[in-house]
């Protein structure tokens, strides 16, 4: 097999920033500030906020798709694992003078953006504008092949979430804020009305940062109510049926087995079935 050309991996080493070296402020929007309730979290196309002209080089990486052509897992980076996150107190959360903003970033580099933002904060000793970096995750429980785990859900595939000093109109720290976090390799973007960044508003923070809260881990299946499952332990292990019904919190599914002529209903936990 011949050798992959040299230009594809090219692009990992781009840095928007090397075209521009003077930093950009934001423009004045007259549109007025709306909520984020148009957010459509798996939407894998997103339109790059004009907050200020982009560089060229950006747009080159949007047709990465990292790992999808690769048969074989490469071994992976601390900074592309799912982090375990801080909880976050109240306090903290509705600090005065913080607000918080969603960025677009690549899917599939979230982790990485936050990891590429808090090193430069920590670098460029910005602590004082941009507090926190969090990828909204959920604690599910997967089942599969007869195993459970439990894994990180991305609630917002391709959206971090960050806290930072108010961005506002000519200010020399929102300047610097806004520009450390868009020139982050792996950003597109702040969600935005017009050029100007949305803030969330307190209920949507909280709304997010309580799904991250809770303390049961919800439970993913591989098959639904209607499809043929084949039982893989128990008395019944070998039998076919078909599932009647599904109980995500106790771990349970009720499958329909064909005994004596009759369809009789079983009850099983999720480990005791598979799908056809």
């Amino acid at each position: 097999m011949n050798e992959e050309p040299a230009a594809i991996t090219a692009l990992s080493d781009i840095r928007p920033t090397q075209k521009k070296k003077t930093t950009p402020t934001m423009s004045e929007d007259p549109s007025a500030i709306t909520a984020l309730s148009d957010i459509r979290p798996t939407q894998k196309k997103r339109k790059a906020p004009a907050m200020s002209e982009e560089p060229s080089a950006i747009t080159a990486l949007s047709g990465i798709k990292p790992a999808e052509k690769k048969k074989a897992a490469p071994r992976r980076r601390k900074e592309d694992e799912a982090p375990d996150q801080e909880q976050l107190p109240d306090d903290e959360i509705a600090a005065p003078g913080r607000r918080w903003y969603f960025l677009h970033t690549y899917s599939g580099h979230e982790n990485k953006v936050r990891h590429a933002i808090l090193s430069t904060v920590e670098q460029m000793d910005a602590k004082d504008k941009i507090f926190h970096v969090v990828v909204p995750t959920e604690d599910e429980i997967e089942i599969r092949e007869g195993q459970r785990r439990t894994v990180k859900k991305k609630l917002y595939p391709g959206y971090v979430l960050v806290q930072t000093i108010e961005l506002k109109e000519g200010d020399p720290d929102s300047d610097e804020a806004w520009h450390l976090i868009r020139n982050t390799t792996g950003v597109t973007g702040f969600v935005s009305s017009g050029t100007r960044p949305v803030p969330l508003s307190a209920e949507e923070v909280n709304h997010i940062l309580r799904a991250m809260r809770m303390e049961q881990p919800r439970v993913r299946v591989g098959f639904l109510v209607g499809q043929n499952v084949r039982i893989i332990g128990g008395p019944f292990e070998d039998f076919v049926g078909s599932v009647d019904e599904i109980d995500t919190e106790k771990g349970k599914v009720k499958v329909l087995v064909n005994m004596f002529g009759r369809e009789t209903p079983v009850t099983l936990d999720f480990l005791e079935v598979e799908r056809l």
